[in-house]
């Protein structure tokens, strides 16, 4: 019980640190934004001939990868945030007092989770702005909302696990950085087919790929079929090990 209390403490605490810099959510958003406009306007032409569609459907088929690459964008943030609370004795601090040792790491990530997913509906309103149109329905949406907060939570973790495994905020800073990565090696932009053999055995393989196609199915209405299986295996496994990778280091 004392860890749940701890735990919403250390929240709140996460929480005025977003209040204080709202800027933030912006700069994870930014990033995103910036694919989405760039993959539209200058590439949608052709990508969107390449999935046998146009410009305006190819928006729906990019935003989910959008989204991922959101919260693959904003782990970076949570690897600094962690690192910096490290790096400049807060922790040892926390770690004196009588408080759950587990709940200052909770706090990092159930803050960082409000924090990435004020910057996806600032990428989803980008989105509705340039013509995506899902068709999702009341159901849908909350499985898409389900679908983003179990994969933001093992990003999440993963990206705490890797700023405790560094010593300094700029080794942490680079360590999240491939995660950006997977959406583009995976469906997120192109499908899977159009790429060589090897590249799309790993597109296939990797976690973005199945959260990514669970995403697509969802907001355009269909049913999510095996890939929310994939798709939750993937992010169980992923907060399962990084979570005890987090704690051992933490507690070392």
């Amino acid at each position: 019980m004392r860890a749940i209390t701890d735990s919403a403490t250390m929240l709140r605490r996460q929480v005025k640190h977003i209040w204080r810099h709202p800027t933030l959510i912006v700069t994870f958003a930014a990033v995103p934004v910036v694919f989405l406009l760039l993959f539209v306007y200058v590439l949608g032409g052709t990508m969107g001939a390449g999935i046998g569609a146009g410009r305006a459907a190819y928006v729906g088929y990019l935003t989910p990868g959008i989204m991922i690459t959101t919260i693959a964008g904003a782990a970076q943030g949570t690897a600094i945030s962690v690192a910096t609370d490290m790096t400049e004795g807060i922790i040892a601090r926390f770690k004196t007092m009588a408080i759950a040792r587990v709940s200052v790491l909770t706090g990092h990530v159930l803050g960082a989770m409000v924090q990435t997913f004020l910057a996806i509906a600032m990428v989803t309103v980008v989105a509705l702005l340039i013509g995506f149109r899902p068709s999702a329905s009341v159901p849908g949406w909350l499985g898409v909302v389900g679908v983003l907060a179990m994969f933001t939570f093992a990003i999440t973790w993963l990206s705490v696990a890797l700023a405790l495994v560094t010593r300094n905020v700029a080794t942490a800073s680079n360590l999240p950085m491939p995660l950006m990565l997977l959406p583009f090696l995976g469906s997120g932009f192109v499908p899977t087919e159009s790429m060589p053999a090897g590249l799309r055995w790993f597109a296939e393989h990797q976690p973005a790929t199945p959260v990514i196609e669970t995403l697509r199915a969802l907001l355009a209405g269909r049913p999510a079929g095996a890939g929310f299986l994939e798709a939750a295996g993937w992010s169980a496994g992923i907060a399962l090990v990084s979570y005890l990778w987090a704690r051992r280091l933490y507690n070392r």
